[in-house]
C-alpha cells in the first residue's frame, strides 16, 4: 500500500537557499519524532552556488567569491554530500524529507531511486537520461541534467535533486567546476530542445516519484506548509518535537 506523503510546490517566487535549508531541518526533526508524514518540497532558488562537504577549500570556485557577488550570485556552505552546484530560476529543486526506515533503510538504494525518478520523468519529454558508473546524478550522454545530493540523520533525509529545465547554464561553465568533475558538461531540457513549463516538469517528477518511492501524495498549499513550519518552530521552542508530544495536521 502506498505511504502518505505531503507535497508542496512553492510558486510565489524563488526561495532563498538558507531559508529552504532551515525548513528542511525543521521538517527533518519533526519526521524523526514521527509527528509529520513524509514530505516533499518543490521550488526554485534565487541564484546561489552551494558547496557540499567535498569542496570546503573552494579550489573549484574559479570565479572567486567576489566574482559571484558581482553577478548577484550568493555562496552557501551546506552539509549535504557532494561538491559544488548552482541553483537559480529555471531549475526544479526537490527536497524529500523521507523516513528511510519505511523505504528500505538503504542509502545507496535511495540515491539510485532518486536517479530512477528523474530518468522516468525525463522520458515523458522524450529525453533519454541515464547514469554514469561512479558518478551520482542523471546524465544525458556526458552532460549532467540533474544533480543529486543528500544528508541523512536517524534515517530521515534532507536535500535532494536539482533538475535543469530552462536555467541559464553560463554560471556552470564560467564560475566553478560543477560537482568537481572537469571532463563532463551540464545540460538542460531547454538546451536539448525541449520547451516545458515548470508545472509540466513538476507533474512528470511527481508521477515518477510516486511510482518509484511507493507514496501517495496529499497536496498542501504553500500557505499551508508555511503555517506547518511556523507551528513546528513553536513546538521546537517548547520541546514538544523532541519528545514527540504533538502532531501537526
Amino acid at each position: 500500500m502506498p505511504q502518505p506523503c505531503r507535497v508542496t510546490s512553492f510558486r510565489s517566487g524563488p526561495v532563498d537557499y538558507v531559508a529552504a535549508l532551515s525548513w528542511q531541518r525543521r521538517l527533518q526533526v519533526a519526521r524523526q519524532a514521527k509527528i509529520i508524514p513524509d514530505t516533499l518540497l518543490l521550488l526554485e532558488h534565487t541564484p546561489v552556488v552551494t558547496v557540499g562537504r567535498g569542496s570546503r577549500d573552494l579550489t573549484d570556485l574559479t570565479a572567486g567569491e567576489d566574482g559571484l557577488a558581482s553577478r548577484g550570485i550568493a555562496l552557501a556552505m551546506t552539509d549535504r554530500g557532494g561538491e559544488m552546484t548552482y541553483h537559480a530560476p529555471g531549475q526544479l529543486v526537490g527536497y524529500p524529507i523521507l523516513d528511510l526506515s519505511t523505504h528500505g533503510s538503504d542509502l545507496h538504494r535511495y540515491l539510485r531511486d532518486i536517479e530512477e525518478t528523474i530518468i522516468r520523468a525525463l522520458s515523458v519529454f522524450g529525453v533519454s537520461g541515464g547514469r554514469i558508473p561512479g558518478l551520482t546524478g542523471v546524465w544525458v550522454g556526458q552532460e549532467k541534467i540533474c544533480a543529486i545530493g543528500i544528508k541523512v540523520s536517524r534515517w530521515v533525509t534532507i536535500h535532494g535533486f536539482a533538475l535543469n529545465n530552462d536555467i541559464d547554464l553560463s554560471p556552470f561553465q564560467r564560475d566553478f567546476v560543477p560537482c568537481g568533475i572537469h571532463d563532463k558538461g551540464v545540460t538542460s531540457l531547454a538546451q536539448l530542445g525541449v520547451t516545458a513549463k515548470r508545472i509540466e516538469v513538476e507533474q512528470a517528477c511527481l508521477g515518477a516519484f510516486a511510482e518509484v518511492m511507493g507514496v501517495e501524495f496529499a497536496n498542501v498549499t504553500e500557505r499551508g506548509m508555511l503555517s506547518i513550519l511556523a507551528d513546528l518552530a513553536y513546538l521546537d521552542q517548547n520541546g514538544s518535537i523532541a519528545t514527540g508530544a504533538a502532531t501537526i495536521r
